[in-house]
């Protein structure tokens, strides 16, 4: 009896010390998950640390130039065009007369900035097909038509040769090297209305490609000319198209009357209009500008 007694004793003993191990190792698991959450909470916040500051990248403005193929291009991208070939160009306007700018502008808008297709595998920067005259190696490319032949060059100075060859060679070219050769705009009208593109915004295209980079000081470096002969140019040119104004001649109207009307004198008046005597018809339409 007694050792029965002992025996449920130790029983009750070692079931006792079972259940405390349990709950020990239950609560320890319960502190090692919440650990775990903790951290993953922590996690979840940026650090920013104030010796590294964040920077955001500048996307630049875009801009997309069609010729022989559309391509959109950065103004990064059309400036290193500029620095690569700028005295290539130079040299073609001291050697053929052609503008370095409307030569740079035309290489920029043909090639997309070196980033068309032609360009790339055919050093052609200016959409120069093959013709008759052609025996080098060449590309086929859809263009106006389907798979036409355009010339391919090793050396793209060869292809900035060519443009200037294509341009100086050509009878119905001729007028555009009459004109100032610092006179990117005449040139630019020019083209199309020799018949170089059919796109009606063409000239608008060059001009624009001129004025945003500034493509009008290479030309000035090649003739030497400093801001102030540029700027009386520039004048020049603009007084050639002012409006001429006329005023028909009323009863009563005389030279001297209207030369007090309209702040010139009676010479002046007669000058600008061919007049040998101060005789005036009513209806008569006189220049007063």
């Amino acid at each position: 009896m007694i050792k029965k007694i002992i025996y449920i004793g130790i029983a009750c003993i070692i079931f006792s010390c079972g259940s405390s191990k349990s709950r020990r190792s239950t609560t320890a698991k319960t502190r090692t998950v919440a650990t775990r959450n903790a951290n993953t909470t922590r996690n979840t916040n940026p650090v920013i640390s104030a010796s590294k500051p964040i920077i955001e990248e500048k996307v630049e403005d875009k801009e997309e130039l069609e010729a022989t193929s559309k391509v959109s291009v950065t103004y990064s991208n059309v400036n290193a065009y500029i620095d690569s070939f700028k005295e290539v160009a130079k040299q073609n306007m001291q050697q053929y007369g052609i503008p370095a700018s409307i030569i740079l502008a035309q290489g920029i808008l043909e090639s997309g900035a070196g980033n068309g297709r032609l360009c790339k595998e055919a050093n052609n920067h200016f959409g120069i097909k093959c013709h008759k005259e052609w025996n080098g190696p060449s590309i086929t490319h859809d263009d106006d038509a389907a798979q036409e032949c355009f010339r391919k060059y090793q050396d793209p100075a060869d292809s900035y040769r060519d443009h200037s060859l294509f341009l100086t060679s050509r009878s119905r070219y001729n007028k555009l090297f009459e004109l100032d050769k610092g006179d990117f705009k005449g040139w630019a009208r020019g083209l199309k209305a020799a018949g170089y593109a059919t796109d009606p915004k063409y000239p608008a295209k060059l001009i624009g490609i001129i004025e945003r980079y500034e493509l009008d000081q290479y030309d000035n470096e090649v003739l030497q000319r400093d801001k102030s002969k540029k700027d009386f140019i520039a004048q020049e040119d603009k007084s050639e198209y002012e409006p001429i104004v006329l005023y028909i001649i009323q009863q009563g109207d005389t030279l001297y009357s209207l030369s007090k009307k309209f702040n010139l004198s009676v010479e002046e008046l007669k000058k600008i209009n061919g007049l040998k005597d101060n005789t005036l018809a009513i209806g008569q339409k006189i220049k007063i500008k």
